[in-house]
């Protein structure tokens, strides 16, 4: 007995197993060789979607880009037709002074002198109102770091602790934004 090539665990079934493999093998890389192409596809497809997106991006941004500006086009006209309005009604104001001035030439009665100033005075006053300018209340308020500057404190048993006694210069606000705040006076306990 020759013992040479012989297996004696291996049959022709195996055998004919093994060529099955074989030919399996064989088979799955040539699909693996057909699914480059699709994944080509699949590649092709998403670099369209990204230069899609990647478009629709470069839009968006060139859009809002262009609303920024339009925007700041528009605050800046809207600042310079807001000054222009201001400016408009405080014209009115300004001849009113010139007519003053040239009436109080031949003028000596301190009275006519004293009404015409007040006359003016109350057209500025009216004019800001207009334009929403607000006088901020101080003398018998409690203070309020919000709306006024306390630069003074005075002790003193006639007013109750933190009321302002006193108001040093006008405070004004515009809505609710103070474009500047009441110097006053403050009662501190005495």
């Amino acid at each position: 007995m020759t013992i040479e090539n012989s297996n004696p665990f291996k049959n022709e079934d195996v055998v004919k197993n093994e060529e099955n493999v074989t030919t399996e093998e064989t088979t799955t890389e040539e699909v693996k060789v057909e699914e480059t192409p699709s994944e080509e596809n699949k590649n092709d497809k998403l670099q369209e979607e990204y230069d899609k997106l990647n478009q629709q991006y470069i839009r968006l941004a060139a859009d809002f880009d262009n609303y920024r500006k339009r925007q700041e086009q528009e605050r800046e006209n809207l600042i310079r037709f807001g000054t222009e309005s201001t400016l408009k009604g405080l014209l009115e104001v300004l001849d009113n002074f010139e007519r003053g001035e040239k009436a109080l030439e031949s003028v000596e009665d301190c009275e006519k002198v004293k009404e015409s100033f007040n006359l003016v005075h109350k057209q500025v006053c009216d004019t800001l109102a207009k334009l929403g300018l607000e006088e901020i209340k101080a003398v018998g308020e409690e203070f309020d770091p919000n709306f006024h500057e306390a630069v003074m404190q005075t002790p003193t048993n006639e007013h109750p602790e933190n009321t302002i006694i006193t108001e040093l210069q006008k405070g004004y606000k515009l809505g609710e934004k103070v474009l500047r705040p009441t110097l006053v006076n403050v009662a501190t306990a005495g």
